[in-house]
């Protein structure tokens, strides 16, 4: 079901990708046609059209998005200890081992002769 979802997810981003390339800029980069009334559409008409087609595609862009994460969260919860209910087997508790006295220092040593040159 996930798999699906995040294929439909990235058909969607390529299309909103395609189609925001496709609408004309100040610059005039990448957008269909001029002014002319010769194509298939108007200026006007294909604004109207991709920016409608823009609204719905980033509709279905963010509600895969939502259900991507509810689904993986779902999928990926932590049960609660609540859930679990009470340990099937009971363990003794660990006592920890009295602390050692530090030994006592060793005496000092003898200090050596001075060294002749």
């Amino acid at each position: 079901m996930i798999v699906l979802l995040f294929v439909i997810h990235v058909a969607i981003a390529l299309a909103l990708v395609g189609v925001v390339l496709l609408q004309k800029s100040e610059g005039g980069a990448l957008g269909m046609g001029g002014g002319g009334m010769s194509g298939f559409m108007t200026g006007r008409s294909t604004g109207n059209l991709l920016t409608r087609a823009t609204m719905v595609l980033a509709a279905a862009f963010f509600t895969t998005s939502v259900l991507l994460v509810v689904l993986s969260a779902r999928s990926q919860a932590p049960r609660s200890l609540i859930d679990q209910g009470p340990p099937s087997t009971q363990e003794t508790p660990v006592v920890p081992a009295p602390p050692v006295a530090p030994a006592p220092p060793a005496p000092p040593a003898e200090p050596s002769p001075p060294l002749q040159k």
